[in-house]
């Protein structure tokens, strides 16, 4: 789409932020208003839009997509939002360990164990750990306190969690980083561990070391905008 406005603004409008595009607020996919939540949020919308050239590319929208998201699905459609997120807590990928070779074991216990321990010390989510491939049953107290935490969420603060948790395939990386626990590189370095591990081993391999940049990226954005629409931004 060739771009077809000039100026670029944000207004306060009721309880958040409009983005104009030459004096008419910008609408969703579903024609809804883009309302953010925080000044700061909506300063960086109005930022990807002013940097477009004489196309639009909403892929370098990350936070528009966002917000447009959180408007026209995570609000309408919260209950399952939640629940997408809450259905990697019997999955999640820092609960199921190799059991040989030694090296990985150890590298496993020394990188994922210290955050499931800050995950039950700090939300008193006490995950199970297994070896192989087959789902285990999650005591039904941890996966009640997932549902508590995940649905504590705003809806914005949703979207971003459900990128992260999603993309990583675990509920305890999206938490502690939602947490401030660990930053990006952290999360994408756990969630890429056995990957990175076969690459040291037997080299790097482009289409692996592709979706670990694209992972990178989802990561980023994501926390961005968890950051940019928290209350008080």
């Amino acid at each position: 789409m060739k771009r077809f406005y000039k100026e670029v603004e944000t207004i306060a409008e009721g309880d958040g932020w409009a983005v104009l595009l030459d004096g008419r607020s910008i609408k969703t996919p579903a024609k809804q208003m883009l309302l953010l939540p925080t000044i700061s949020l909506a300063k960086t919308v109005v930022q990807e839009w002013q940097d477009q050239g004489d196309e639009i590319v909403p892929l370098s929208m990350p936070l528009t997509r966002y917000a447009n998201a959180t408007i026209d699905r995570t609000r309408i459609m919260r209950d399952d939002v939640i629940a997408q997120i809450c259905a990697f807590g019997p999955s999640d990928v820092l609960c199921y360990r190799v059991d040989e070779p030694d090296d990985l074991v150890g590298r496993q216990w020394t990188e994922w164990q210290p955050l499931l321990d800050w995950l039950s010390a700090s939300r008193e989510i006490n995950l199970s750990v297994t070896t192989g491939i087959l789902q285990i049953d999650q005591p039904p107290s941890a996966l009640e306190r997932v549902n508590d935490a995940v649905s504590a969420f705003d809806d914005f603060q949703l979207t971003g969690l459900h990128a992260v948790t999603t993309g990583c395939g675990s509920i305890a990386l999206g938490l502690s980083l939602a947490d401030g626990y660990i930053d990006c590189e952290k999360t994408l370095q756990l969630a890429t561990l056995e990957e990175r591990y076969q690459m040291e081993l037997w080299g790097e391999d482009p289409e692996t070391m592709r979706r670990h940049e694209e992972l990178r990226q989802e990561i980023l954005n994501a926390n961005q905008f968890m950051t940019l629409a928290m209350p008080g931004a």
